[in-house]
């Protein structure tokens, strides 16, 4: 049996990346929906979505954030990760506040500090306990993201502190500036690292092509990452016009590598049950 490949999307860039002119980013509760819905079409089986508002920012009120969802659902059940990540001024409360929506199914949590260009993104073990805490009070499971060797050890500290629970999703940041590069040997160390058979994917922070994801999946990740949240850019010099570009880029991407990509439903049961 071919082993399955879950194609998630991130489909909303951050404030402070520049957008190209041909790229359409989705803002509004109707365009995030739109895109969302055509890259669950495209082969997309989780969509990653921080809660901001009408201009992209991040904030606390769940106002537009909701009406995305209430969309969404209407025509998909592509199964939703809430935010509980991105630099910003909001309390511990107001970033994790995707979780009071009981669509949220899945959710990253940060297992560590790091620098982001000339920023600290900052997340401390008590911030961590604390997200963790609500995750588990709303029955959400945690995708942890990994910046960095260390993190690993946070998360078997959080496993037993019995703050989240087996089996575990580890989810390796790179190519964030500042913050640990992107490179084969960088994540073939940190998934060295892991448990034997441990569940794995990659977020690709800016990436110009498609060429770690590549290596990603022969190393054996589950979950690989697109959308305009990480980069616009399926090759050099070419960008996708909308996040569903990125994700059929990324499913033949797949196939020819010899795998399938994961359905929604299989999506669910590898993530969630």
């Amino acid at each position: 049996m071919k082993r399955k490949i879950i194609i998630a999307v991130a489909p909303v860039k951050n404030p402070g990346n520049t957008l190209p002119e041909q790229c359409m980013n989705p803002i509004t509760p109707e365009q995030v929906a739109e895109q969302t819905i055509a890259c669950a079409q495209a082969g997309a089986s989780m969509v990653h979505l921080h809660v901001r508002d009408n201009n992209g920012e991040q904030t606390g009120d769940l106002t537009h954030f909701a009406k995305s969802l209430d969309l969404i659902r209407a025509e998909s059940d592509i199964v939703i990760q809430g935010s509980t990540g991105g630099l910003s001024t909001l309390t511990l409360e107001e970033r994790c506040v995707a979780l009071n929506d009981v669509r949220v199914q899945m959710a990253s949590l940060n297992m560590g500090s790091t620098n982001f260009d000339d920023d600290v993104y900052i997340n401390t073990l008590p911030d961590i306990r604390y997200w963790a805490q609500r995750m588990l009070e709303k029955k959400v499971v945690p995708e942890c993201e990994i910046f960095g060797l260390s993190m690993i050890n946070t998360v078997h500290k959080m496993a037993n502190e019995k703050l989240i629970k087996s089996p575990f999703h580890y989810n390796f940041a790179l190519g964030f500036k500042s913050s640990l590069s992107a490179t084969p040997d960088n994540l073939f160390y940190l998934k060295s690292s892991l448990p034997p058979e441990a569940a794995w994917g990659l977020v690709h922070d800016g990436m110009s092509d498609f060429t770690l994801i590549a290596t990603a999946i022969s190393f054996g990740a589950s979950v690989v990452r697109v959308g305009f949240e990480d980069s616009f850019y399926y090759q050099p010099g070419k960008v996708a016009k909308s996040n569903d570009v990125l994700v059929k880029k990324i499913r033949k991407l797949v196939d020819i590598l010899g795998f399938e990509v994961a359905t929604i439903e299989e999506a669910r049961q590898l993530l969630l049950e």
